[in-house]
């Protein structure tokens, strides 16, 4: 199996597909202007869409690591993951304060995610 590159930019691809895995990049919010909420929607619908493109849903993400510039920020991010997750299939979840190359930024989300087996499952 190939390794596959998704959304290829100058210095990096917004995933990375090889040996039955997802990796993602950090994801930011297209739009800097939104706060906490806004822009962890923004970047959960950037999410959904690198692992429809992968083969793959958010159902299958084995581990997400959440940066957020402003801890504060936590009940805000929640607020959009909560109505983004599916509770039947909750990965694995680190949230960590940390500062953004953009001073704009208030999140950015990474994680990995498994490929369907092949045959269904």
């Amino acid at each position: 199996m190939g390794i596959r590159r998704l959304a290829e930019e100058e210095r990096l691809c917004g995933a990375v597909v090889h040996g039955g895995l997802v990796w993602l990049a950090g994801q930011v919010a297209d739009d800097a202007s939104l706060d906490a909420e806004g822009q962890t929607a923004d970047i959960l619908a950037q999410i959904d869409a690198l692992l429809a493109a992968a083969g793959t849903d958010k159902r299958r993400l084995l581990s997400v690591t959440v940066v957020l510039a402003d801890i504060r920020d936590a009940p805000a991010m929640n607020r959009a993951w909560d109505r983004w997750l599916d509770p039947a299939a909750k990965p694995a979840r680190m949230t960590i304060q940390a500062p953004l190359v953009d001073p704009a930024w208030k999140v950015e989300i990474t994680g990995v995610a498994a490929l369907p087996e092949r045959g269904g499952a």
